[in-house]
């Protein structure tokens, strides 16, 4: 509450500079200009609300409003500063060269037209790549030393949901009637599934409990667990009939080990599925610090393929001293619209899909679904089917 203030006037001042720097070449071109004052007013006012809404009941038509809004004026700053640079050069060409002045005003009311459609289009196009049912991206893990019962052995990796003001129960139920038509071993949930309580999202939420698989679902906290009450959320997910694996593991086996006589022939399809809290969780509660090397401990040393479970890709490099094969990761959105996704690597070693780091594979989904505003562009979201295939 103490920042709202502060953010708010930031806000407004900022649609102030965008109006005066973009109204008047508008208004040369087109008569529609009041429909970007307009546009802008809309947005100044309603951007800030959606940080209320945690502490004040703040109508969802109006929080949805405030999100659209966000996305789009996201992009209008963003093609404005490049307009800015271009206008700089622009002159600067002009002058040294000396132009007539004439055909950089052209150019100044051009540019400014340019920068809106470009905005609202991206945004448009961004509202529908974000509210569709996430596609199915599929990925062949080689692992060394893969043992032949594991050969196939499929992942169906959600993360990054972020069910809240704009993601609710329809659109859980798409997710999981998707990942339900895939018949996957098991299903691994990689963080950040919600922006609320318990109490106001708990059965938006609930059609996670009916994914279906031979193993079962499985899930680790991340962030966003912790800022909307993780002890809460990890007693609601257990509830719902998923396995929460706060820093420790369990061991799959992908065939009937029924009537087998030895360690070998047990382990033969043996999997070992670990799970770490946030990599930040230890802000938030001490006794929740991530650790994927004690989510390992006391695992069958004879079970060589360790998969890792951890929100934040940055959990990768001491995941490989552990001794893992795979991490399934989330948390970057893939940085979800442009221009964020420029700005991930400078808090995460990886932004999104398949990586190596050393002997181990990463994996980084783009999301399920999405953060903040309904908007997507050049970071599709995913519902990711993984299979370990045998390192040839």
């Amino acid at each position: 509450m103490k920042l709202f203030a502060p953010v708010t006037l930031l806000v407004v001042l900022l649609h102030v500079v965008l109006g005066i720097r973009l109204l008047p070449g508008v208004a040369q071109l087109s008569t529609a200009w009041p429909a970007l004052a307009v546009l802008l007013v809309v947005s100044a006012l309603t951007m800030p609300l959606p940080l209320l809404a945690r502490r004040q009941q703040i109508p969802r038509w109006l929080q949805w409003l405030g999100l659209v809004s966000m996305g789009w004026f996201s992009s209008l700053l963003v093609f404005s500063l490049f307009r800015e640079v271009f206008l700089i050069g622009d002159w600067l060409w002009t002058t040294l060269a000396a132009h007539s002045p004439a055909g950089m005003q052209s150019r100044r009311v051009l540019s400014a037209g340019v920068v809106v459609m470009l905005a609202s289009l991206v945004t448009v196009i961004g509202y529908f790549n974000a509210r569709r049912t996430a596609t199915v991206r599929k990925i062949d893990i080689p692992i060394a030393r893969l043992p032949a019962g594991l050969h196939g052995f499929t992942i169906a990796q959600l993360s990054d949901i972020h069910v809240g003001p704009t993601i609710r129960v329809r659109y859980i139920e798409r997710i999981v009637e998707s990942v339900n038509r895939l018949g996957a071993d098991m299903v691994a949930i990689t963080g950040d599934l919600v922006d609320g309580s318990v109490a106001e999202l708990g059965r938006h939420i609930a059609p996670l409990g009916k994914l279906k698989t031979r193993h079962g679902t499985f899930v680790v906290t991340g962030n966003h667990e912790y800022y909307a009450g993780a002890h809460a959320w990890i007693d609601e997910l257990k509830r719902l009939g998923m396995t929460v694996l706060m820093n420790e593991h369990v061991v799959l086996h992908a065939r009937n080990v029924y009537g087998a006589q030895t360690d070998e022939e047990i382990n033969e399809s043996a999997l070992v599925v670990a799970g770490v809290t946030d990599f930040t969780a230890e802000h938030f509660d001490a006794s929740h610090a991530s650790d994927p090397h004690a989510a390992i401990q006391d695992a069958p040393p004879q079970v060589w393929t360790r998969l890792l479970l951890a929100h934040q890709p940055r959990s990768a490099s001491v995941a490989v001293e552990a001794g893992y094969q795979l991490q399934l990761s989330g948390h970057t959105h893939g940085g979800q619209f442009f221009p964020w996704n420029f700005f991930v690597p400078l808090q995460q070693p990886f932004t999104a899909g398949l990586h190596r780091l050393q002997d181990m594979w990463i994996y980084v989904s783009r999301g399920t679904g999405y953060w903040g505003p309904p908007k997507r562009f050049g970071a599709p979201s995913e519902i990711t089917l993984l299979r370990l295939v045998v390192l040839d």
